[in-house]
């Protein structure tokens, strides 16, 4: 690879021997596949400082900021995107034809996957089986879509499963699943209140313990909006940051929730769950599988990208 001209990805001031070159430009490649200098030194086998250093190098030579430093990891600049495009499959090609394929380094790196810790373990999980039994590693991260989306943009995900899509063009999203919401209470609650919900409306739930999902209520004022057009005015007799703890407070008789249809299931074929109110039009909520823009190098995280986004949403 050449020197190239001040507006192009190298410059001539400082610049040093093409090969210490394509060294700056490998190690950008790995900052900006990765999101963070140290996942990148981890990629390369050297030190982060090596890796700070040459990238602060590549940038004095471009004359041109390639990263925004963030708490935890990196984000690419404008600039950084274009470079990543013009420089990313030559440089593979020449380290491929030179015997330095990426591939006989090693396995590929684990997949680290984060998302709802009840998406994860009852849809996601049995959905990779097939790929783990291959030898595909994952490194799996319960947790709410707003952080997990920030430590995505810091390079400590690879890929997350998000209940909403993503602002901005920092990151990449595509529909990968439907919820259908079902409001339900175990039968103890059922039989006292019968279809009152749907002849007098919500307000006789009022007197009804409610389980929420979190203190605002996300799922259950969504809910009330789509379905019966109005605020949902209650407060929580408990909260629990998982819907399956949700979902064993409700059968247990503790009040009532709003839950995805594929979570509770089992339960409302059994009889010990059941529907309060069957609108003609269920709310639905479309998860997002979302990455970083560009195209991984660990081949794995494509494998599992690509499956679970052929499974269609109603999976």
């Amino acid at each position: 690879m050449s020197h190239k001209d001040a507006d192009g990805a190298l410059g001539a001031r400082g610049a040093g021997p093409v090969t210490q070159d394509l060294n700056l430009v490998r190690t950008f490649l790995a900052v900006y596949r990765s999101g963070s200098f140290t996942a990148a030194a981890q990629l390369l086998g050297i030190s982060q400082p090596t890796v700070t250093t040459q990238v602060k190098a590549l940038e004095r030579q471009s004359g041109r900021e390639l990263f925004a430093r963030l708490p935890r990891g990196v984000t690419p600049t404008s600039y950084a995107h274009d470079l990543a495009a013009r420089v990313a499959a030559p440089l593979d090609a020449l380290l491929a034809a030179t015997g330095h394929d990426p591939a006989e380094a090693g396995p590929p790196a684990p997949v680290h996957l984060a998302g709802p810790a009840e998406v994860l373990c009852l849809r996601i999980l049995p959905a990779l089986a097939p790929l783990v039994a291959e030898g595909v590693r994952l490194r799996v991260t319960p947790g709410l879509t707003d952080p997990l989306l920030e430590e995505l943009r810091a390079g400590r995900h690879d890929l997350v499963v998000a209940t909403h899509r993503p602002r901005g063009r920092a990151l990449m999203s595509s529909p990968l699943l439907d919820e259908e919401f079902v409001l339900a209470a175990a039968p103890v609650w059922a039989d006292r209140i019968g279809d009152r919900v749907t002849t007098e409306g919500p307000g006789v739930l009022h007197t009804v313990p409610l389980i929420a999902y979190a203190e605002d209520l996300p799922i259950l004022r969504r809910y009330w909006r789509h379905v019966f057009e109005q605020r949902l005015n209650c407060r929580a007799a408990v909260t629990m940051p998982d819907l399956r703890g949700v979902l064993t407070a409700v059968t247990a008789g503790a009040g009532f929730s709003v839950l995805p249809r594929y979570l509770c299931e089992p339960e409302l074929s059994a009889g010990v769950l059941v529907p309060l109110h069957e609108p003609e039009d269920a709310p639905i909520n479309t998860g997002y599988l979302v990455q970083r823009p560009g195209t991984s190098e660990n081949p794995h995280v494509r494998q599992v990208r690509d499956l679970l986004l052929s499974l269609g949403p109603t999976w």
